[in-house]
């Protein structure tokens, strides 16, 4: 690690997270980089997630507590980002487990080679699971066997998202796997900077996918670890696993089809956005709330921009992006049936 520590502010969205809310902060206050602010983000939470965050802010000075009414997690999300003062931003989900070598591992990659955010590997783990978890996250990960370094992220975001052919990547020597990571903000570490300008659209679902593109297109390089430094819990309540509403679905086409259109501006073949939008499109329809005159309005809008949009493909191009999404659908099946039913 280098000689001067510069400040690493991790921000927390926090609510009604009670039940796990603890594993995710000691995990935090455990890392072996301590030079650290810690914001940690009461959206209006109903539980006692309140009381237990003001309860850690007494206890360690590096912790600061924002309480705001209820807004959603992008809401919160931009009040940490409002009040960070760190020289590096780190997210973390409430009830999420990091590593305790998270912040160190990931800085030290992010200084030695010049990146723009460096990111590491996660596993997802079941609520059976967490002690165990918690305690191997807590005696710290071994240094990485490698750390790749590659140029245009919105790119790899855009192009390398399917697990089979990453993998098939890899057995070919091309070290696909480092190239693949997505729109989520945890398990990364950013450069200040990046995120001058850019702040979270509120009051809307897939708020990380709207702002995926613009921020990966502000960096040049990226460096991987190919290491585990974040747990990710899967909670059936959680809106990722749960959420069916047509807004829901809507909120992520609109995002696809935002990154979309900047990539088309970008010169980089969008991808992974086809298989958002096409997808979100689908299953606008199979929301019980599709019966309502306004989202059957808003369906048949959506189908019309989608269409527009995939005219700007070439035949080739749209015929790469199909056979990805068929692809990504069965592994999205696979995934369905083992991950997200973790108990």
């Amino acid at each position: 690690m280098t000689q001067v520590s510069p400040l690493v502010s991790i921000i927390v969205p926090v609510y009604n997270a009670e039940r796990y809310l603890r594993y995710c902060v000691d995990s935090i206050l455990q890392q072996s980089y301590e030079h650290l602010e810690i914001i940690l983000v009461d959206d209006g939470a109903t539980d006692s997630s309140p009381m237990i965050l003001d309860e850690y802010q007494r206890r360690d000075n590096r912790v600061r507590v924002i309480h705001q009414t209820n807004g959603g997690i992008a809401k919160a999300q931009n009040a940490g980002l409002d009040a960070a003062h760190g020289d590096y931003i780190a997210f973390a989900d409430n009830d999420d487990i990091l590593d305790r070598r998270n912040i160190e591992l990931l800085l030290h990659a992010l200084i030695s080679t010049g990146a723009d955010m460096s990111k590491a590997r996660w596993r997802q783990f079941g609520v059976s699971q967490i002690e165990e978890v918690a305690m191997e996250a807590r005696e710290g990960a071994a240094e990485p066997e490698h750390v790749s370094v590659f140029t245009n992220p919105l790119n790899a975001y855009q192009t390398v998202f399917c697990k089979s052919l990453r993998l098939i990547g890899d057995k070919l020597g091309h070290n696909t796997e480092a190239r693949y990571f997505n729109e989520a903000n945890w398990c990364r570490l950013y450069k200040r900077e990046l995120w001058d300008g850019v702040r979270f659209p509120e009051g809307m679902y897939a708020q990380d996918v709207m702002v995926a593109g613009e921020l990966y297109a502000r960096m040049d390089k990226v460096a991987d670890l190919n290491v585990n430094l974040y747990n990710w819990l899967q909670s059936a309540g959680s809106v990722t696993h749960q959420e069916r509403s047509f807004g829901f679905y809507h909120d992520n086409f609109a995002a696809g089809a935002h990154n979309f259109r900047f990539c088309l501006e970008h010169g980089v073949l969008p991808m992974r956005s086809y298989y958002t939008m096409v997808g979100a499109c689908t299953e606008e329809t199979t929301s019980p709330d599709f019966n309502l005159p306004e989202n059957q309005a808003q369906h048949e809008t959506d189908k019309t921009e989608l269409d527009q949009l995939l005219a700007n493909l070439s035949r080739q191009h749209r015929f790469y992006c199909t056979i990805t999404r068929r692809i990504r659908l069965l592994e999205k099946y696979v995934y369905d049936r083992k991950v997200k039913n973790m108990k």
